[in-house]
């Protein structure tokens, strides 16, 4: 019996579809994708020398077993951290963080050691990767495959680890700007 490579999908796609080129400009696909309110998270990554970035293309896969997977472009500096380091961690940011958000959707930010140092963390217990102290929510996770998303990977993770705070206030992204959810 062979060892299955922990990154390639334990199942194929039924069919490949060779997919259409729509004719309509970025930006117009943008405000329509816009339309569709998120939850913002940062994803993290790296023990070392840690990489991270706002993102809101995440979800629930599976409670049993317990995956979840999110999207990254291929040019962010966290995606060859996560591939490298097999693991990642998603901070779910509350309605008071949209600073964060902001921080870690800007490019000129500090790189390198000084990306995290003006934002509590502590390390995850499994992975060492940074997880946000003042996060609603947060998961841990290895990576347990990655799949092709045209500019971006779809990495699928194991779920590690979790915590949570109780409290309703989500920051939530739509249609191009931070919201808070009016309870």
């Amino acid at each position: 019996m062979t060892t299955a490579d922990p990154l390639t999908p334990p199942h194929r796609p039924l069919r490949v579809v060779d997919l259409p080129r729509p004719d309509h400009a970025r930006g117009e696909l943008r405000g329509v994708l816009g339309r569709f309110a998120t939850g913002v998270t940062v994803l993290s990554a790296g023990r070392d020398i840690p990489r991270g970035m706002t993102a809101n293309s995440f979800t629930s896969v599976s409670l049993e077993p317990p995956l979840i997977l999110v999207c990254v472009v291929r040019t962010a500096a966290v995606h060859d951290v996560i591939l490298t380091e097999e693991a990642f961690a998603v901070s779910v940011l509350s309605g008071h963080q949209q600073d964060v958000a902001r921080y870690f959707a800007d490019r000129s930010r500090p790189r390198g050691p000084r990306e995290f140092e003006t934002v509590d963390t502590t390390p995850g217990r499994h992975t060492g990767t940074p997880v946000l102290a003042d996060a609603q929510a947060w998961l841990e996770c290895s990576l347990a495959a990655v799949y092709d998303g045209g500019d971006h990977s779809i990495f699928l993770g194991s779920v590690l680890d979790i915590g949570r705070k109780e409290t309703d206030d989500p920051l939530l992204y739509f249609g191009g700007g931070f919201h808070r959810l009016s309870v």
